[in-house]
């Protein structure tokens, strides 16, 4: 083999190995890879103090990340899912809400939701609604309500 048909060899490996890891996320029916996106809990939101972060009007605000930084990840992850259109087809989204105690800035609970489709980041935020009201309310536990978002947000409502 010459040295060209070797540096073509080369080039062709570095290529098939960067295509496998760039995009190693798969997002299937509106849900996020479990082993990219599994959802991680805000140690620092617990049973006893619920009402004393989640359940206060404009704690979600006071903890979401910067835009820069939830952009920025945006495009990352967009390129890790391989997902298609623009980053104004998807919003980065907390897989576990906020409101029930997401890690706000962990990249294993943010992910691209799409806007449009089945299972969309509207309908998801819709559930997770509901589950906070619920929780707020003490008619669900905060362990049961994250639990039933991580399982399968689609099937979360009692």
């Amino acid at each position: 083999m010459n040295r060209f048909h070797l540096f073509l060899c080369t080039i062709g490996l570095l290529l098939v190995s960067a295509a496998s890891t760039a995009f190693a996320c798969t997002s299937v029916d509106g849900k996020p890879d479990p082993v990219c996106t599994p959802g991680v809990a805000d140690p620092r939101v617990t049973q006893a103090n619920i009402h004393q972060t989640i359940c206060v009007p404009g704690y979600t605000r006071s903890v979401r990340p910067p835009v820069a930084y939830t952009n920025a990840l945006k495009r990352r992850q967009m390129i890790e899912y391989a997902l298609p259109g623009t980053t104004k087809d998807y919003q980065e989204d907390h897989l576990l809400a906020l409101e029930l105690g997401g890690a706000p800035s962990d990249p294993r609970n943010l992910w691209p939701a799409a806007w449009a489709g089945s299972n969309n980041v509207r309908e998801k935020d819709r559930i997770s609604g509901v589950l906070h009201r619920l929780v707020c309310r003490g008619a669900m536990p905060l362990a049961e309500a994250q639990r039933r978002m991580l399982t399968d947000w689609r099937l979360a409502l009692p």
